[in-house]
C-alpha cells in the first residue's frame, strides 16, 4: 500500500514536471520569442508586419542576387574578350541607342518592382488600425515604464532581472524583466511611446515593431501578434551606459486570460506604492 502511494506520488512528481517543460518550451521558442544562438536572419514572423517584412527581404534578396550574377558575369566577359591580348584592335563604337535604352528601362522597371511592396509596407507600418488596446511605454534611464491608458490603475515600471533571476524565472540572460507587458492575441495592440530623459527605442524583433522613444513626443506603432507565448525585445537607441541593461517583455495571451489579467493587475498595481524608477545601480551589479 505504502509502496503504491509513493510509486503515485512520483508518477504524478513526473508527469507535472514534463507538462511544465513542455509549456515553457512552447511559451519560449528560440528564433520565435527571442534569437537563438548563433542564428542568421530574422527571427520567426509573429504578426502580419514582421511577415510583411520578412517577404519584402527575401524579394530583395533574389534582386540583388540577379544583379550582382548579371554585373559579374558582364564583368568577366568583358575583361576575357575585350582585353589587349585578345582584342589588340578595339572597337570604334560611340553610341548604341538600343543598348542606352535597355540600361536605362530595365533598371527604372527594377525600382518600380521593389517600390511597390516598399510603398505598401511602409504604409502598413504607419497606419495605424483601430485599436483593441492601447499600451503607453515611458523610456527611462535605464528601464521601462508602462501605463493602459483605458484602464488607469495598471501603471508600472519593468527593470531588468539578475543573472540569477532570470535563470530562476527561466528567461534568456539580459531579456528578463521584473514585469512584462500583457496583451491578446490576435488584437490590434496600439503602443504609444516617448521618454522622460533621452531618446530610447522600444524594439520587438518578432512583431516587426520598433520605433523611437523621444522626450517630449508621443510617437506611435501598432503590432497584432498571432501567436501566443512571452516575446522579448531591448531598446534600440544608444541611450547611455546601461543601454544594454534595458529589456522589453510582452506576453500574448487569450482574451480569457487577458481580461482576468486586466483584474487581477487593476488591484495590484492600484495598491503598489513603492517608488517608481526603481533601477539597478550599474551594470556591473547585474553581470557579477
Amino acid at each position: 500500500m505504502v509502496f503504491k502511494k509513493t510509486f503515485l506520488m512520483i508518477a504524478a512528481f513526473v508527469a507535472s514536471y514534463f507538462t511544465v517543460a513542455i509549456a515553457v518550451a512552447q511559451d519560449q521558442v528560440p528564433g520565435l520569442h527571442y534569437a537563438e544562438p548563433g542564428q542568421l536572419g530574422f527571427m520567426q514572423a509573429a504578426s502580419p508586419i514582421m511577415e510583411e517584412t520578412i517577404a519584402f527581404h527575401n524579394l530583395l534578396m533574389w534582386i540583388i542576387t540577379a544583379i550582382t550574377i548579371f554585373v559579374t558575369l558582364i564583368m568577366v566577359y568583358i575583361m576575357v574578350k575585350f582585353n589587349a591580348k585578345a582584342n589588340p584592335v578595339p572597337s570604334k563604337t560611340t553610341h548604341n541607342t538600343m543598348l542606352e535604352i535597355v540600361w536605362t528601362v530595365v533598371p527604372v522597371i527594377i525600382l518600380v518592382v521593389i517600390a511597390v511592396p516598399s510603398f505598401r509596407l511602409l504604409y502598413n507600418q504607419d497606419v495605424i488600425p483601430e485599436a483593441d488596446v492601447t499600451v503607453k511605454a515611458i523610456g527611462n534611464q535605464w528601464y521601462w515604464s508602462y501605463e493602459y491608458p483605458d484602464h488607469p490603475d495598471i501603471i508600472f515600471d519593468a527593470n531588468i532581472l539578475s543573472d540569477e533571476d532570470a535563470v530562476a524565472a527561466g528567461h534568456p540572460r539580459l531579456l528578463g524583466t521584473d514585469e512584462r507587458v500583457v496583451v491578446p492575441v490576435n488584437k490590434v495592440i496600439r503602443v504609444q511611446v516617448t521618454a522622460n530623459d533621452v531618446i530610447h527605442a522600444w524594439t520587438i524583433p518578432a512583431f516587426g515593431a520598433k520605433i523611437d522613444a523621444v522626450p517630449g513626443v508621443l510617437n506611435e506603432t501598432w503590432f497584432k501578434a498571432t501567436k501566443p507565448g512571452l516575446y522579448y525585445g531591448q531598446c534600440s537607441e544608444l541611450c547611455g551606459i546601461n543601454h544594454g541593461f534595458m529589456p522589453i517583455m510582452v506576453e500574448v495571451v487569450s482574451e480569457a486570460e487577458y481580461e482576468a489579467w486586466l483584474i487581477e493587475a487593476a488591484e495590484r498595481f492600484a495598491s503598489n506604492d513603492a517608488p517608481r524608477g526603481t533601477q539597478f545601480a550599474s551594470a556591473q551589479s547585474i553581470t557579477e
